[in-house]
Protein backbone atom coordinates (compact mmCIF):
# COMPACT_ATOMS: atom_id res chain seq x y z
CA UNK A 1 0.00 0.00 0.00
CA UNK A 2 1.39 3.41 -0.99
CA UNK A 3 2.18 5.89 1.75
CA UNK A 4 2.03 8.84 -0.64
CA UNK A 5 -0.52 11.52 0.25
CA UNK A 6 -0.61 10.61 3.92
CA UNK A 7 -1.03 13.56 6.28
CA UNK A 8 2.10 14.57 8.15
CA UNK A 9 2.66 17.18 10.85
CA UNK A 10 5.69 19.42 11.20
CA UNK A 11 6.68 22.32 13.42
CA UNK A 12 7.54 25.20 11.08
CA UNK A 13 8.68 28.77 11.70
CA UNK A 14 8.00 31.38 9.03
CA UNK A 15 11.43 32.89 9.64
CA UNK A 16 14.02 33.07 12.39
CA UNK A 17 13.81 35.73 15.07
CA UNK A 18 11.19 34.62 17.60
CA UNK A 19 10.32 31.24 19.11
CA UNK A 20 6.63 32.20 19.06
CA UNK A 21 6.63 31.90 15.26
CA UNK A 22 6.97 28.14 15.54
CA UNK A 23 3.62 26.60 14.51
CA UNK A 24 2.38 23.04 14.04
CA UNK A 25 1.41 22.62 10.38
CA UNK A 26 -0.18 19.75 8.44
CA UNK A 27 1.01 18.74 4.97
CA UNK A 28 0.89 15.80 2.59
CA UNK A 29 3.64 13.22 2.31
CA UNK A 30 5.14 13.07 -1.18
CA UNK A 31 7.82 10.57 -2.21
CA UNK A 32 9.64 11.43 -5.42
CA UNK A 33 13.19 10.10 -5.23
CA UNK A 34 14.00 6.45 -5.90
CA UNK A 35 16.79 6.76 -3.29
CA UNK A 36 14.44 8.01 -0.57
CA UNK A 37 13.99 6.30 2.76
CA UNK A 38 10.95 7.46 4.71
CA UNK A 39 10.98 7.20 8.49
CA UNK A 40 7.92 7.50 10.71
CA UNK A 41 9.44 9.59 13.48
CA UNK A 42 8.71 8.33 16.99
CA UNK A 43 10.94 10.68 18.97
CA UNK A 44 12.83 13.93 18.33
CA UNK A 45 15.91 15.09 20.22
CA UNK A 46 16.15 18.76 21.22
CA UNK A 47 19.41 20.70 21.15
CA UNK A 48 20.42 24.25 22.06
CA UNK A 49 21.11 24.82 18.36
CA UNK A 50 17.32 24.56 17.82
CA UNK A 51 16.77 27.55 20.11
CA UNK A 52 19.58 29.55 18.56
CA UNK A 53 18.28 28.77 15.06
CA UNK A 54 14.71 29.76 15.92
CA UNK A 55 15.92 33.11 17.26
CA UNK A 56 18.36 33.72 14.42
CA UNK A 57 21.53 33.44 16.51
CA UNK A 58 22.87 30.30 14.81
CA UNK A 59 25.20 30.81 11.87
CA UNK A 60 23.74 27.80 10.04
CA UNK A 61 20.12 28.99 10.35
CA UNK A 62 18.24 28.49 7.05
CA UNK A 63 16.85 31.50 5.23
CA UNK A 64 13.07 31.86 5.27
CA UNK A 65 10.78 29.22 6.74
CA UNK A 66 12.18 26.00 8.15
CA UNK A 67 11.57 23.12 10.54
CA UNK A 68 14.06 22.87 13.42
CA UNK A 69 15.58 19.65 14.71
CA UNK A 70 18.84 17.84 14.05
CA UNK A 71 18.15 14.29 15.29
CA UNK A 72 15.34 11.76 15.51
CA UNK A 73 14.49 8.09 15.88
CA UNK A 74 11.72 6.06 14.33
CA UNK A 75 10.67 3.23 12.05
CA UNK A 76 11.35 2.83 8.33
CA UNK A 77 8.02 2.79 6.44
CA UNK A 78 9.27 3.13 2.87
CA UNK A 79 12.39 2.29 0.88
CA UNK A 80 13.00 3.71 -2.60
CA UNK A 81 13.13 1.64 -5.76
CA UNK A 82 16.93 1.52 -5.73
CA UNK A 83 16.89 -0.22 -2.37
CA UNK A 84 18.63 0.50 0.91
CA UNK A 85 20.64 -1.13 3.66
CA UNK A 86 17.41 -0.77 5.68
CA UNK A 87 14.05 -2.41 5.13
CA UNK A 88 10.51 -1.48 6.06
CA UNK A 89 10.00 -2.07 9.77
CA UNK A 90 13.61 -1.39 10.81
CA UNK A 91 14.10 0.80 13.87
CA UNK A 92 16.57 3.60 13.16
CA UNK A 93 18.04 6.79 14.54
CA UNK A 94 19.23 9.60 12.32
CA UNK A 95 20.60 13.09 11.84
CA UNK A 96 19.35 15.83 9.56
CA UNK A 97 20.39 19.37 8.68
CA UNK A 98 17.17 20.75 10.22
CA UNK A 99 13.76 19.17 9.66
CA UNK A 100 13.60 16.89 12.69
CA UNK A 101 10.46 18.31 14.35
CA UNK A 102 8.11 16.25 12.18
CA UNK A 103 6.07 13.05 12.12
CA UNK A 104 7.72 11.75 8.93
CA UNK A 105 11.14 12.45 7.49
CA UNK A 106 12.43 11.61 4.03
CA UNK A 107 16.17 11.11 3.92
CA UNK A 108 19.05 9.10 2.49
CA UNK A 109 20.11 6.02 4.41
CA UNK A 110 23.62 7.48 4.85
CA UNK A 111 22.11 9.67 7.56
CA UNK A 112 20.56 6.74 9.42
CA UNK A 113 21.91 4.24 11.92
CA UNK A 114 20.34 1.06 13.22
CA UNK A 115 18.80 1.56 16.65
CA UNK A 116 20.32 -0.91 19.15
CA UNK A 117 17.84 -3.62 20.07
CA UNK A 118 17.81 -2.75 23.77
CA UNK A 119 17.31 1.00 23.22
CA UNK A 120 13.94 2.75 23.00
CA UNK A 121 13.17 5.50 20.50
CA UNK A 122 13.75 8.25 23.06
CA UNK A 123 17.28 7.00 23.69
CA UNK A 124 17.90 6.81 19.95
CA UNK A 125 16.75 10.40 19.49
CA UNK A 126 19.12 11.49 22.26
CA UNK A 127 22.28 9.79 21.09
CA UNK A 128 23.77 10.93 17.80
CA UNK A 129 24.14 14.73 17.95
CA UNK A 130 25.18 15.17 21.54
CA UNK A 131 27.42 12.11 21.67
CA UNK A 132 29.03 13.07 18.37
CA UNK A 133 29.60 16.59 19.70
CA UNK A 134 31.31 15.26 22.82
CA UNK A 135 33.33 12.62 20.96
CA UNK A 136 34.55 14.96 18.23
CA UNK A 137 35.57 17.57 20.80
CA UNK A 138 37.36 15.17 23.12
CA UNK A 139 38.91 12.65 20.76
CA UNK A 140 39.52 14.46 17.49
CA UNK A 141 40.19 18.03 18.62
CA UNK A 142 41.23 17.37 22.21
CA UNK A 143 43.39 14.31 21.52
CA UNK A 144 42.35 12.98 24.92
CA UNK A 145 44.79 10.66 26.70
CA UNK A 146 44.20 8.36 29.66
CA UNK A 147 46.46 10.49 31.86
CA UNK A 148 44.42 13.66 31.28
CA UNK A 149 42.37 15.64 33.76
CA UNK A 150 39.35 16.82 31.76
CA UNK A 151 37.07 19.67 32.86
CA UNK A 152 33.55 19.42 31.45
CA UNK A 153 31.13 22.30 31.91
CA UNK A 154 27.37 21.78 32.18
CA UNK A 155 28.16 18.17 32.98
CA UNK A 156 24.56 17.19 33.79
CA UNK A 157 23.22 18.27 30.39
CA UNK A 158 23.00 16.24 27.22
CA UNK A 159 26.47 16.90 25.78
CA UNK A 160 28.08 17.19 29.20
CA UNK A 161 26.84 13.86 30.50
CA UNK A 162 27.89 12.04 27.33
CA UNK A 163 31.31 13.72 27.59
CA UNK A 164 31.69 12.63 31.22
CA UNK A 165 30.91 9.06 30.20
CA UNK A 166 33.32 9.10 27.26
CA UNK A 167 36.15 10.49 29.39
CA UNK A 168 35.58 7.80 32.00
CA UNK A 169 35.39 5.04 29.38
CA UNK A 170 38.70 6.16 27.85
CA UNK A 171 40.34 6.02 31.27
CA UNK A 172 40.93 9.75 31.77
CA UNK A 173 39.64 11.69 34.78
CA UNK A 174 36.39 13.66 34.29
CA UNK A 175 35.77 16.73 36.46
CA UNK A 176 32.29 18.10 35.88
CA UNK A 177 30.89 21.52 36.70
CA UNK A 178 27.24 22.35 37.32
CA UNK A 179 25.36 25.31 38.72
CA UNK A 180 23.29 23.59 41.42
CA UNK A 181 23.56 20.99 44.17
CA UNK A 182 20.65 19.11 42.56
CA UNK A 183 22.69 18.59 39.41
CA UNK A 184 25.76 17.64 41.43
CA UNK A 185 23.75 14.98 43.24
CA UNK A 186 22.44 13.67 39.91
CA UNK A 187 26.00 13.23 38.63
CA UNK A 188 27.05 11.46 41.80
CA UNK A 189 24.15 9.06 41.28
CA UNK A 190 25.57 8.45 37.80
CA UNK A 191 28.82 7.32 39.43
CA UNK A 192 30.93 10.47 39.07
CA UNK A 193 32.91 11.73 42.05
CA UNK A 194 34.69 14.93 40.96
CA UNK A 195 31.96 17.55 40.66
CA UNK A 196 32.22 21.32 41.13
CA UNK A 197 29.19 23.48 41.84
CA UNK A 198 30.33 26.66 40.13
CA UNK A 199 30.74 29.68 42.36
CA UNK A 200 30.29 33.27 41.24
CA UNK A 201 34.06 33.78 41.05
CA UNK A 202 34.98 30.61 39.20
CA UNK A 203 38.57 31.73 38.70
CA UNK A 204 39.04 32.08 42.48
CA UNK A 205 37.34 28.72 43.04
CA UNK A 206 39.78 26.92 40.75
CA UNK A 207 42.82 28.64 42.25
CA UNK A 208 41.73 27.94 45.84
CA UNK A 209 41.42 24.22 45.04
CA UNK A 210 44.67 24.22 43.03
CA UNK A 211 42.92 22.65 40.06
CA UNK A 212 44.64 22.32 36.68
CA UNK A 213 43.48 20.59 33.53
CA UNK A 214 44.83 19.07 30.34
CA UNK A 215 41.59 19.50 28.45
CA UNK A 216 38.46 21.64 28.87
CA UNK A 217 35.13 21.17 27.09
CA UNK A 218 33.08 24.36 27.22
CA UNK A 219 29.68 25.37 25.90
CA UNK A 220 29.08 28.30 28.26
CA UNK A 221 31.56 31.07 27.40
CA UNK A 222 32.30 34.29 29.25
CA UNK A 223 34.40 34.46 32.38
CA UNK A 224 33.81 30.78 33.13
CA UNK A 225 35.52 29.94 29.86
CA UNK A 226 38.41 32.36 30.47
CA UNK A 227 39.00 31.00 33.99
CA UNK A 228 39.06 27.48 32.54
CA UNK A 229 41.63 28.50 29.93
CA UNK A 230 43.80 30.05 32.64
CA UNK A 231 43.71 26.72 34.53
CA UNK A 232 45.10 24.74 31.59
CA UNK A 233 48.43 23.01 32.00
CA UNK A 234 51.13 23.44 29.34
CA UNK A 235 49.97 21.70 26.13
CA UNK A 236 46.39 22.03 27.40
CA UNK A 237 43.47 22.52 25.03
CA UNK A 238 40.23 24.46 25.42
CA UNK A 239 37.53 23.08 23.12
CA UNK A 240 34.50 25.35 22.59
CA UNK A 241 31.28 24.02 21.06
CA UNK A 242 28.72 26.62 22.14
CA UNK A 243 27.99 29.79 24.08
CA UNK A 244 25.12 29.30 26.52
CA UNK A 245 25.72 32.78 27.93
CA UNK A 246 23.99 34.07 24.78
CA UNK A 247 20.86 31.95 25.40
CA UNK A 248 17.89 34.07 24.27
CA UNK A 249 14.90 35.03 26.39
CA UNK A 250 11.65 33.08 26.33
CA UNK A 251 10.87 34.32 22.83
CA UNK A 252 13.55 36.59 21.37
CA UNK A 253 17.25 37.31 21.84
CA UNK A 254 18.18 39.73 24.61
CA UNK A 255 19.86 42.06 22.16
CA UNK A 256 21.38 44.60 24.55
CA UNK A 257 22.63 41.94 26.94
CA UNK A 258 23.99 39.89 24.05
CA UNK A 259 25.79 42.94 22.64
CA UNK A 260 27.46 43.60 25.98
CA UNK A 261 28.44 39.97 26.39
CA UNK A 262 29.88 40.00 22.89
CA UNK A 263 32.01 43.05 23.63
CA UNK A 264 33.45 41.57 26.84
CA UNK A 265 33.75 38.00 25.56
CA UNK A 266 37.09 36.24 26.16
CA UNK A 267 39.78 37.08 23.63
CA UNK A 268 42.90 35.01 23.13
CA UNK A 269 46.26 36.26 21.89
CA UNK A 270 48.08 33.70 19.78
CA UNK A 271 51.44 35.09 20.88
CA UNK A 272 50.49 34.48 24.52
CA UNK A 273 49.32 30.99 23.61
CA UNK A 274 52.69 30.28 22.02
CA UNK A 275 54.45 31.42 25.18
CA UNK A 276 52.15 29.44 27.49
CA UNK A 277 51.84 26.42 25.17
CA UNK A 278 48.04 26.37 25.27
CA UNK A 279 45.48 26.26 22.51
CA UNK A 280 41.83 27.12 21.82
CA UNK A 281 39.69 25.27 19.27
CA UNK A 282 36.05 25.83 18.41
CA UNK A 283 33.67 24.01 16.08
CA UNK A 284 30.16 23.79 14.72
CA UNK A 285 29.12 20.16 14.37
CA UNK A 286 26.60 20.65 11.57
CA UNK A 287 29.37 20.98 8.96
CA UNK A 288 29.78 17.21 9.29
CA UNK A 289 26.41 16.63 7.63
CA UNK A 290 28.03 17.77 4.37
CA UNK A 291 31.03 15.45 4.81
CA UNK A 292 29.42 12.03 4.95
CA UNK A 293 32.60 9.95 4.87
CA UNK A 294 34.03 11.77 7.88
CA UNK A 295 30.73 11.73 9.77
CA UNK A 296 30.13 8.01 9.25
CA UNK A 297 33.69 7.19 10.32
CA UNK A 298 33.30 9.24 13.51
CA UNK A 299 29.97 7.62 14.35
CA UNK A 300 31.51 4.16 13.90
CA UNK A 301 34.47 5.09 16.10
CA UNK A 302 32.35 6.55 18.89
CA UNK A 303 30.06 3.53 18.76
CA UNK A 304 33.03 1.44 19.87
CA UNK A 305 33.28 3.44 23.11
CA UNK A 306 31.45 1.51 25.82
CA UNK A 307 29.00 3.96 27.40
CA UNK A 308 25.38 3.52 28.54
CA UNK A 309 22.42 4.71 26.45
CA UNK A 310 21.68 8.43 26.79
CA UNK A 311 19.89 9.55 29.94
CA UNK A 312 16.48 10.89 28.92
CA UNK A 313 15.50 13.34 31.61
CA UNK A 314 12.54 15.19 30.08
CA UNK A 315 9.87 13.79 27.74
CA UNK A 316 7.16 15.90 26.08
CA UNK A 317 4.35 14.96 23.66
CA UNK A 318 5.02 16.04 20.07
CA UNK A 319 2.37 18.78 20.22
CA UNK A 320 4.14 20.39 23.21
CA UNK A 321 7.24 21.55 21.37
CA UNK A 322 7.06 25.01 22.92
CA UNK A 323 7.02 23.58 26.44
CA UNK A 324 9.95 21.29 25.60
CA UNK A 325 11.95 24.19 24.16
CA UNK A 326 11.36 26.28 27.28
CA UNK A 327 12.42 23.35 29.45
CA UNK A 328 15.69 23.13 27.55
CA UNK A 329 16.17 26.90 27.53
CA UNK A 330 15.77 27.06 31.32
CA UNK A 331 19.14 25.41 31.90
CA UNK A 332 17.61 23.20 34.60
CA UNK A 333 17.62 19.98 32.62
CA UNK A 334 19.19 16.66 33.55
CA UNK A 335 20.27 14.71 30.50
CA UNK A 336 18.31 14.91 27.24
CA UNK A 337 15.02 16.60 26.34
CA UNK A 338 12.92 14.78 23.71
CA UNK A 339 9.56 14.97 21.98
CA UNK A 340 7.56 11.76 21.47
CA UNK A 341 4.65 10.82 19.24
CA UNK A 342 1.83 9.31 21.29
Amino acid sequence: MSINNQTIQSWITSKAGAISRLKLVEDTLVLSNVKDVCVAVKSVGLNFSDIFALTGLYSATPKGSFTPGLEFAGEVIHVGAQGSKFKVGDRVMGVTRFGGYTTHIITHDDYLQALPDHWNFEQGAGYLVQTLTAYYALKVLGNIQSRHNVLIHSAAGGVGLQAMRIVRAIGATPIGTVRSNKKAQFLKEQGFESILVREKNFQKQLISQQLEFDLVLDGIGGMIQKASFNALRPMGRLIVFGAAEFTPGRNRPKYLQAALQYLIRPKYDVMDMISNNKSVMAFNLIWLWEHLTVMKSLIADMGAVDIPPPHIGHVFPFDQAHQAIQCLRSGNTLGKVVLVHC
